[in-house]
């Protein structure tokens, strides 16, 4: 009989950890993900963000999206929603360019270790001769990080395209290829450019016809019309232009809004599918956009610990919290957005906010490493 006793309260507590005690785990979780909520509104009382719109996520499942604060407080105010559509500044290195660059890699148009002067014969000046497609996506090409946006707008005007890539092309690098990791947007104008010469379209239609419009990314582009202004959180105020629905970066802007360093519009629930399809070896939904080993070179460490096109272990990589697993990627973006994918638990977690409205002085890395922490350590 005590055997049996035995035998009975040990199949109880095997049901109960394969059937009953998931649920309840889960509900756990999902309770906790609640603090969120709270962390984001202590960020706004205390003036660091006007508004924020977060999403977690793991596999198929939408876990928490939810909106805070406004999309615009100055000079009046409307509520944030989860639909905003915000400014993902940076973001648009990985998601937009990085990934187009990627989807050229997997047809044999380029090859990573081709030289960036095949592409952009004036570029091959000032000892960049060795630079390659891969520097630029890892940000160790020895290129500086930016270039005096303001100088380029007075001498030439805005838009100026052509002459941004001339500027770049006549730098001098700062360090020899692959030695040094520092963050440069100018090489990533430099490879919009090249998927341009490439393909014969800009990065706008390019990543729109080859990425956002098959993974269903209805609300992803470069230029929003200005029938979606009213859901479009505004960024900086600058001489009494509200800009909302403008990219906020100067170079950007100067490239006609269409840039490889910035310029992508998008909603949280369209990067949610960009997600889901990393963390599915390039396929969401039955479409397939990248190969598996184009997505490992996209999301795994390849130099000084950034991918071709996210970062994972780079000095930048703080975003990611102190829970989430080594093989997490990551990326942020100025104007106070960012997202966080973990391979390891399938869960990725998305921050857009709009701190730099309306004077550029809010912060929104308090609210992105306290939202991390709390999402990664329940996954983890």
């Amino acid at each position: 009989m005590k055997l049996i006793r035995i035998i009975t309260i040990f199949f109880a507590l095997l049901l109960c950890t394969t059937i009953g005690c998931q649920p309840v785990q889960e509900k756990s979780r999902k309770q906790n993900l609640g603090r969120i909520a709270c962390v984001v509104e202590e960020e706004i009382k205390n003036g660091n963000i006007p508004g924020a719109v977060v999403l977690v996520g793991q596999d198929d499942n939408i876990l928490y999206h939810k909106a805070f604060g406004c999309e615009v407080n100055e000079p009046y105010q409307e509520r944030m929603g989860e639909n905003t559509v915000f400014d993902l500044a940076s973001m648009t290195k990985p998601i937009a360019t990085a990934t187009s660059v990627m989807v050229l890699v997997d047809r044999d148009r380029i090859k990573l270790t081709d030289y960036v002067s095949t592409y952009i014969p004036a570029f091959a000046r000032h000892g960049k001769q060795e630079v390659q497609i891969r520097h630029l996506l890892t940000h160790t090409s020895g290129l500086p990080a930016y270039t005096n946006a303001k100088e380029l707008k007075e001498q030439f005007g805005s838009p100026c395209p052509d002459k941004v890539l001339e500027k770049v092309c006549s730098l001098k690098l700062l360090s020899r290829p692959g030695k040094e990791f520092r963050y440069s947007c100018l090489g990533y104008i430099t490879l919009a450019k090249i998927v341009e010469r490439v393909s014969g379209k800009n990065i706008d239609d390019f990543s729109g016809e080859n990425i956002f419009a098959p993974l269903g990314m209805e609300n992803t582009t470069f230029n929003p019309p200005e029938s979606w202004t009213k859901d479009i959180a505004a960024t900086e105020i600058e001489d009494d232009w509200l800009l909302r629905g403008t990219v906020h970066d100067p170079l950007a802007r100067l490239m006609g809004g269409i840039s490889g360093n910035a310029g992508l519009f998008s909603t949280a629930y369209d990067l949610s599918i960009y997600c889901r399809m990393l963390l599915n070896d390039g396929t969401w939904n039955g479409v397939k956009v990248l190969s598996p080993e184009a997505v490992a070179v996209l999301t795994t460490a390849q130099s000084h610990g950034r991918a071709c096109g996210f970062d994972v272990h780079s000095s930048y990589s703080w975003v990611k919290g102190s829970y989430a697993s080594q093989e997490a990627f990551c990326h942020t973006g100025y104007t106070g957005t960012s997202i966080v994918c973990d391979p390891a638990s399938k869960v990725y977690v998305i921050i857009l906010t709009n701190r730099a409205h309306p004077n550029d002085k809010g912060t929104s890395r308090p609210v992105r490493r306290k939202i991390a922490d709390i999402v990664f350590q329940l996954y983890k």
